[in-house]
């Protein structure tokens, strides 16, 4: 499994993949300085869409991605790259778009289980209030996230 980890002005991000397709992103929690990069073609890719999103010039990933889990965390993750960029939805309109309007709770374990930070966009997912909700990587970086995709919309 290749890894490339990419600095970036909101965290490292880990970026794994095979020869065939992502299969991991994370923005990671600590700091690295000396990592051992073991890139390939994909986590090249990976980190040059992703470089272009973090710099408002991308707004859409083309990276196939091994998406691993239960049917109704695909199913999530599937609803979760219908929202548009710089839109937002909430637990329960991801509920009811899988069919499910009484699930949200579950979407948002799914979305905690979301093994691809910012290409599967779960940062789009807030509250029903409008409010910031859990993200993996922090509100803040949710916040940060979100307020680059309205900036560059």
């Amino acid at each position: 499994m290749a890894k490339t980890y990419l600095k970036t002005k909101i965290g490292t991000i880990l970026i794994q993949a095979n020869e065939e397709a992502i299969e991991y992103i994370e923005i990671l929690k600590e700091e690295y300085v000396d990592l051992p990069d073991e890139s390939n073609f994909m986590t090249i890719e990976a980190a040059k869409q992703l470089g272009e999103y973090l710099g408002g010039e991308r707004k859409e990933f083309f990276l196939p991605l091994k998406i691993r889990g239960t049917a109704f965390q695909q199913k999530v993750y599937k609803a979760l790259m219908d929202i548009p960029y710089g839109e937002t939805a909430s637990y329960k309109e991801i509920a009811k778009a899988i069919g499910n309007e009484k699930a949200c709770r579950a979407v948002g374990g799914a979305n905690n289980k979301n093994p691809f930070a910012i290409v599967v966009p779960c940062h789009r997912v807030i509250g029903a209030d409008g409010s910031m909700t859990g993200y993996g990587s922090g509100i803040d970086i949710k916040e940060i996230l979100l307020k680059l995709e309205k900036d560059n919309k």
